[in-house]
């Protein structure tokens, strides 16, 4: 591999692994969004609870104070007022109240001695307290005369509300004067403490928001401990599936990633060895046929030559042969003919699983070879073509007869007379059907039709055909980078579509390239 090559498969490597951990399906984005929504949840609540108790807790303290503050005054003050004050003594004395340690604005309400309302205030609502800034359902409270009893010693009481103008909190509280007097009522401004209490609620929201982050950048490290280990598995996983089946996982520490990865060592080392003694036994077994189809041509060549004497004989005009044993000798030239075919048959299937096959390409005329092949094997008056002629492909003529006269074969030997021989353009691709006008394919059979030694009728375990001939066209199409499908055909008969390209060269460089590779390695 180059380094031009490496890099690039690095950088492939790399957005694969960007764009896995954006997918919104990905383990680390659900991680760190349940932190992420733990620690909001968490931090929302333990924030909303503190500024509700602080909340709570100052507006207590200061409406307490204030209150308690203005009740003494109204009864240190208030009370020391006469029955009928005139409004100047109202207003000095609401000045005076006023000016306690809570600054709070007071209004004080009066009758005179001609029965007339007189106020006194010391400002406050924007400088101009008076009884209209107090809610209604406060003065009908502090002017409401409780009856008395062993519970309540006294006809009135203090009352107080909060109210909000023009964006600021007040407190308001109103309360008379036991035993006859005037009636006070004070307004307390909470700007401050409302200030105080955002001050809190913007720094809870920080908080939060700090927690927020924190909690994703624990999750990041969260996932990124627990989601590495799975991501080597997933990579040793892959390696695995390729055929890299001596990969392995570094293993440390004690834990439940551990533990996997120590299962996953063992389960890669039980699977290559598995596989090793299967490739033993498979190689074992392709040598032994190998080598016994090679051994039997031997006898074959010396038995072949027999029997074509011998048969030789049987068509000879003086009838040499005793009549006896004439139907011997054709039975012992039928099978020696059976068995050489069975021979060579096989030391075509082990080329192929060995994968020592190879192409030797050509131009041909599609429609001239067909023709030759059947011309060879006399079918001429079996066979229609419907081919063109000028046709071209370049493939491998030896292989290309041999497909051919496989498909042909098998359509005359299973299916019926005609048998139709099409060929024509796709695209890049020649496509040849061969087309018998028999019974058909069973359904049953169809996906079988390719199987080595697969044969329609188990009752006729020695038909003529060794079983292998459908499986080493296929071969032969795939080594072309081809196929071949079987169908029936809906007005009777089977269907046999081969597709082979028009020029097979680039087959032929791929299969040379992983043949070098394989050397290399």
């Amino acid at each position: 591999m180059t380094e031009a090559q490496a890099g690039l498969r690095g950088l492939t490597a790399a957005r694969k692994g960007a764009l896995s951990t954006l997918r919104f399906t990905s383990l680390r984005l659900r991680l760190i969004l349940v932190f992420a929504l733990v620690a909001l949840t968490a931090a929302v609540s333990a924030s909303g609870i503190a500024y509700w108790l602080n909340r709570e807790a100052v507006l207590t303290r200061t409406q307490d104070a204030v209150l308690r503050d203005f009740e003494q005054e109204m009864k240190n003050r208030a009370g020391a007022l006469p029955a009928h004050p005139g409004q100047d003594e109202l207003q000095r004395t609401a000045g005076q109240m006023a000016s306690s340690s809570q600054r709070f604005s007071v209004l004080l309400v009066a009758e005179d001695a001609n029965g007339r309302a007189v106020y006194g205030s010391s400002g406050g609502l924007n400088d101009g307290f008076a009884l209209a800034d107090v809610p209604t359902s406060l003065r009908t409270a502090v002017n409401k005369q409780q009856p008395l009893s062993a519970s309540n010693k006294s006809p009135y009481h203090l009352y107080w509300q909060r109210i909000v103008d023009d964006g600021t909190p007040y407190l308001v509280a109103g309360t008379r004067v036991i035993g006859g007097g005037p009636t006070g009522y004070m307004v307390k401004s909470l700007e401050p403490e409302a200030k105080d209490l955002n001050s809190l609620a913007w720094s809870l929201g920080i908080a939060t928001g700090l927690a927020l982050i924190g909690s994703a950048l624990l999750a990041q490290a969260a996932a990124t401990t627990v989601l590495k280990p799975v991501h080597r598995l997933g990579v040793a996983a892959r390696r695995l599936g390729e055929g890299e089946l001596d990969t392995r996982l570094r293993v440390s520490g004690t834990d439940e990633l551990a533990d996997l990865s120590r299962t996953f060592n063992m389960a890669a080392e039980a699977l290559e060895k598995r596989v090793a003694d299967m490739a033993a036994r498979d190689e074992a077994s392709r040598r032994f046929v190998a080598d016994m189809s090679h051994e039997l041509r031997t006898p074959l060549t010396a038995i072949t030559a027999v029997t074509e004497v011998l048969e030789e004989e049987l068509d000879s005009e003086s009838g040499g042969l005793d009549p006896m044993i004439e139907p011997a000798v054709r039975l012992v030239v039928s099978e020696t003919r059976r068995l050489n075919d069975l021979v060579e048959n096989l030391m075509e299937v082990t080329r192929f699983d060995a994968g020592t096959a190879r192409l030797v390409l050509d131009d041909v005329d599609v429609a001239d070879q067909i023709t030759a092949c059947i011309d060879a094997r006399a079918w001429l008056d079996a066979v229609e073509l419907d081919a063109e002629r000028g046709i071209h492909a370049r493939l491998d003529p030896r292989r290309l007869d041999v497909i051919l006269a496989n498909l042909i074969g098998n359509a005359l030997k299973h299916g019926g007379s005609p048998v139709r021989v099409a060929v024509r353009e796709e695209d890049s691709e020649v496509v040849i059907q061969v087309r018998d006008h028999g019974p058909g394919i069973p359904e049953d059979v169809l996906p079988h039709v390719f199987d080595r030694f697969y044969k329609a009728s188990a009752s006729r375990p020695r038909s003529e055909g060794s079983g292998l001939g459908l499986s080493i066209a296929l071969e032969n199409a795939h080594i072309h980078g081809g196929d071949i499908t079987a169908a029936n055909s809906p007005e009777g008969g089977a269907v046999f579509t081969l597709r082979l390209p028009r020029d097979a060269s680039d087959v032929v460089r791929a299969a040379e390239e992983k043949h070098s590779e394989k050397g290399e390695a």
